[in-house]
């Protein structure tokens, strides 16, 4: 049973990081050159020119997807969900200097569940019990499911250097917390006198937790209209210890609790014993799970950079390049090394001030995985995309600004040819958010 990979967040960003989350992002999208409170994750540098004293940001977003697959005609229809997803922004600066701070969930966030399962388990397992007269009539029951969620805290320190150039050095701590459920049965009718009980079954129930932090950096330039700025996060390296709760395989009506071989001979010595027996072809599905078998969800080095520009006093634009180096953070059963190459990034987004009290923003983002048919995996998928944001935001007094913003993505299909059959990969994203910037 290979890893179910989940982003229900607002998948903006790379394969296990997300980006968005002041709504400030999803009504524009490029917020790389910001100054403003969201500019403590996106731009810290950025706040050398922002708000003399206290603001704080608070941000919801929900997101609903689906991840559905097809394959030889059949669909198997995923459906992803979070709830209301919160990100909290604070700074404070004074004279030179500011600190700021952003916590949110910084990778993946959510859950998705398989109600019919996945092909690369139905699909095989029904083409050798349709080989078997014996089992004629059998039923399938299948399901899978699975939550991943990265919380991350972020501090920064920012320093004004020259009139026209600040740096800033931060640090965030990243926590994993996941798991991963399902079951797949397949019985004949309970009047059958061949074979009773179930032809095969397999139980999962296992929770992942894990610890990482990453540095990071930034510089800004800021002269009359123009703002440039750049943002390095160095890669978190995050290992998870498997919580097995429970793990059974077995065919033919005779069960393996494979947890318990497991606290038993140890995890090596009970793959090996399952490669011995009928329970072998589930060998390599369940490695992985084993009592405290160690699995890598590393977070990407990202390097952003951006162009700002205040073409109006009324209008802004900004140009940003994001790159995820995806293929030097280690992944489950390292599929980093499928990859053709890390995750490339445009976005481009505008804001236009209607007046002192309303402004309007739009923006787009292009997103390439660099997937290719090897990294691609019935329980975790990904396809490239575009996306497109709007929404404003309304200066209620001059301490206090709601932003709302909704913005939807846009994925290209994945077609590949398996072993048991042509899938094609789809899905769909839409995301609405609401915050309140106080100034105090």
């Amino acid at each position: 049973m290979a890893t179910i990979a989940m982003s229900a967040t607002a998948e903006a960003g790379g394969l296990m990081t997300n980006t968005n989350y002041h709504i400030a992002f999803d009504r524009m999208m490029a917020r790389g050159a910001s100054m403003e409170i969201d500019a403590a994750y996106s731009n810290p540098a950025g706040l050398a020119w922002g708000y003399d004293g206290l603001q704080l940001s608070l941000n919801f977003q929900k997101p609903w997807q689906n991840r559905d697959i097809e394959c030889n005609g059949t669909k198997y229809p995923g459906e992803a969900s979070a709830p209301i997803v919160p990100a909290l922004f604070g700074s404070y600066k004074h004279d030179r200097w500011a600190v700021s701070t952003m916590i949110g969930i910084v990778g993946s966030g959510g859950f998705v569940k398989f109600e019919n399962g996945v092909p690369m388990f139905s699909v095989p397992i029904g083409a050798l019990l349709a080989q078997n007269p014996a089992a004629a009539g059998y039923t399938l029951d299948t399901e899978m499911k699975g939550k991943q969620y990265i919380y991350g805290g972020q501090l920064n320190f920012t320093y004004k250097l020259t009139d026209f150039l600040s740096a800033a050095v931060g640090l965030r701590a990243n926590y994993y917390d996941g798991y991963y459920r399902g079951h797949l049965e397949a019985k004949l009718p309970d009047f059958s006198s061949v074979f009773p009980g179930r032809l095969v079954n397999l139980q999962l129930d296992c929770n992942q937790k894990g610890w990482g932090f990453a540095p990071i950096v930034s510089l800004n330039y800021h002269q009359g209209p123009l703002t440039l700025a750049a943002r390095y996060e160095f890669r978190t390296k995050i290992q998870t210890e498997n919580d097995t709760k429970e793990l059974i395989v077995g065919t033919m009506g005779q069960d393996t609790d494979v947890k318990a071989m497991a606290e038993k001979m140890g995890n090596a010595a009970t793959v090996a014993a399952l490669g011995q027996t009928a329970l072998g072809a589930m060998a390599s599905k369940i490695g992985e799970y084993l009592p405290d078998e160690k699995t890598r969800y590393d977070m990407p080095a990202l390097l952003a950079v951006a162009a700002g520009y205040e073409i109006t006093p009324k209008l802004r634009a900004t140009l940003e390049y994001h790159f995820f180096d995806d293929k030097n953070a280690k992944m489950s059963e390292n599929r980093q090394d499928e990859l053709k190459s890390g995750t490339h990034e445009v976005l481009l987004g505008a804001e236009y001030d209607i007046n002192d009290k309303l402004t309007v923003s739009l923006g787009g983002q292009r997103t390439d995985y660099g997937l290719s048919d090897g990294y691609q995996r019935d329980t975790s998928f990904a396809c490239d995309s575009y996306s497109v944001g709007l929404g404003g935001a309304w200066n209620i007094n001059e301490k206090l600004r709601l932003n709302a913003g909704y913005f939807i993505t846009l994925y290209s299909d994945y077609t590949k040819t398996a072993a048991y059959g042509q899938e094609t990969f789809s899905r769909t994203n839409n995301v609405i958010g609401l915050g309140i910037d106080y100034k105090f």
